[in-house]
């Protein structure tokens, strides 16, 4: 993969400064902030949104849209339902690397490539009250997706990846509130487990699976039914099922 074909006229040493330092980043949760500088100081913009969406198997309608980073000003606009998304059309039917312009309620650029039956949509945005994107800038814009939607790609199997390595990988958001609650109800319980038993618990608790637990923690997929045979066996309950009765006390 020639990340660097469509610059290859580019004479910026910082631009590839940036990209250095955006590849680096890939996987990350700084990536679209990376992202948002590299772009921002080629073309004047508020806010960057990265996903990934996934068509059916017969690629009629889209089955999920998941985020892959988001940055910049806080989002002015309504969450768009995947139905009704303005690029729903375009994006069903395109056939190679698209740059849509929308231009209501915001100025915004949607650079989009596939795969299969996924789409990798780099949004960018404009404040409403300032000018629309120049052909100019559509056109620096379009040169640098090049660049830019390889690494998009890249990024979300490495993000998605990691995510899905994390305890809680469905409920990100209520990890930390979770552990502690489930804390406390250790101590209301007067029950005490091992630190591996604990983050088993956790783990499963938040939607991870014994796989995705025995990776993150490397450990063989028997070694954490038995962490959580042992803890439910403290709890007085049996299995997942169990487990998530007594977190909820009843």
């Amino acid at each position: 993969m020639k990340l660097i074909d469509s610059l290859e006229h580019c004479h910026d040493p910082h631009l590839y400064l940036q990209l250095g330092a955006l590849v680096a980043s890939t996987g990350d949760g700084t990536f679209a902030e990376q992202m948002l500088q590299l772009i921002g100081d080629q073309v004047p913009i508020h806010r960057l949104d990265l996903s990934e969406w996934t068509l059916d198997s017969d690629q009629a309608s889209i089955r999920q849209v998941k985020v892959l980073g988001s940055a910049g000003h806080p989002e002015e606009t309504p969450v768009q339902e995947p139905l009704r998304h303005p690029l729903l059309q375009s994006i069903m039917r395109m056939e190679d690397p698209l740059l849509i312009q929308i231009n209501a309620p915001v100025h915004q650029c949607n650079l989009v490539s596939r795969s299969g039956n996924r789409r990798w949509v780099i949004c960018c945005q404009r404040l409403r009250s300032e000018r629309m994107f120049s052909l100019a800038e559509l056109s620096l814009l379009k040169r640098l997706s090049d660049t830019l939607l390889p690494l998009v790609e890249h990024h979300a199997q490495l993000f998605l990846q990691a995510v899905n390595r994390r305890p809680g990988s469905l409920l990100p958001d209520d990890s930390g509130s979770l552990r502690q609650i489930f804390t406390e109800r250790l101590e209301q319980e007067a029950v005490r487990l091992s630190a591996r038993e604990q983050e088993v618990c956790i783990g499963l608790l938040t939607g991870g699976t014994v796989p995705q637990m025995a990776l993150r923690l490397n450990v063989k997929s028997s070694s954490i039914e038995t962490y959580l045979k042992r803890a439910t066996a403290k709890l007085g309950v049996s299995g997942r099922h169990g487990l998530a009765r007594w977190m909820a006390g009843t």
